[in-house]
């Protein structure tokens, strides 16, 4: 996904169709569509080919961009659990794991980086009403590996608003949230983690679209993506006049939100009332 778009954005700067790249690496037009949207495996020839086209020389960056090829074409941990994921969740763990700066807004329940298991468990189990015990647990298991990022020894900075809807619509039970509601606590309080919430007393704000995810790259070359998802899809959009407006929108939740140590209060005193 990093690559393909990046490839893209290379090739619309010089003005070069789809078809034009495509003859340049023999292939077809419909390569480079799926090239550009991550979900063929990329030949280091192609890119080198491509990146001449393109007019990319600098040595530096051709390297740059060789390696997110041959890192690209290497299956992450998290396709093991591909049978237990919707088609289009496993390219937003891959940009997951490699941002390094994630920034969230929440509504319907706790992020998925910040979930216990028991709460976990309880949303997985509700979102997978066909699924079979082994599904759910297999599931809940995969967003427990992702918590791991947030602990690693290069872990990003995550900054995350919570709507207070999430905080209050109650998941798995009385013991589960209140499990959950002091994991916040606790997890807030760590270097690389900025909590928020933003209350109902605040009224209308900039969440109005509702959830969605910013992901940045520490490769300043690499654009930042936003990651929105859907009842059956997601969708993954990079441009930047789309990117600007919901960064405009995180600035301002967090601008409006109460700040991480009042929004921890905030939690304290949801925690003595459940």
């Amino acid at each position: 996904m990093l690559l393909g778009s990046h490839l893209r954005r290379l090739r619309e700067g010089q003005g070069i169709t789809r078809e034009k790249a495509g003859y340049s690496i023999r292939a077809s037009e419909s390569k480079i569509s799926r090239m550009e949207l991550g979900r063929v495996s990329f030949k280091a020839r192609d890119v080198e080919d491509l990146l001449t086209l393109y007019g990319v020389t600098d040595d530096k960056e051709r390297t740059s961009l060789l390696s997110l090829a041959k890192e690209a074409n290497v299956a992450g941990w998290w396709h093991s659990y591909s049978d237990v994921l919707p088609s289009w969740f496993p390219t937003y763990v891959g940009l997951e794991g490699a941002a390094h700066l994630i920034r969230a807004y929440e509504v319907q329940f706790v992020h998925g980086l910040l979930q216990t298991e028991a709460y976990a468990y309880a949303v997985v189990s509700r979102g997978m009403k066909e699924g079979g015990e082994a599904d759910v647990e297999r599931r809940v298991a995969l967003r427990l590996e992702r918590q791991k990022y947030l602990v690693a020894e290069r872990a990003p900075q995550f900054h995350c608003i919570l709507d207070e809807a999430a905080l209050r619509r109650p998941y798995g039970g009385r013991e589960v949230m209140r499990g959950q509601l002091q994991h916040l606590i606790d997890i807030s309080e760590r270097p690389n983690v900025r909590l928020q919430v933003m209350p109902f007393g605040f009224g209308g704000h900039s969440g109005e679209s509702g959830s969605f995810t910013v992901l940045s790259f520490a490769e300043s070359d690499l654009s930042d993506v936003v990651y929105l998802e859907q009842l059956t899809s997601a969708l993954y959009l990079d441009k930047r006049e789309d990117v600007t407006q919901y960064e405009r929108a995180m600035r301002q939740l967090q601008e409006d939100s109460p700040s991480p140590e009042e929004s921890r209060d905030l939690l304290r005193g949801l925690l003595q009332l459940s």
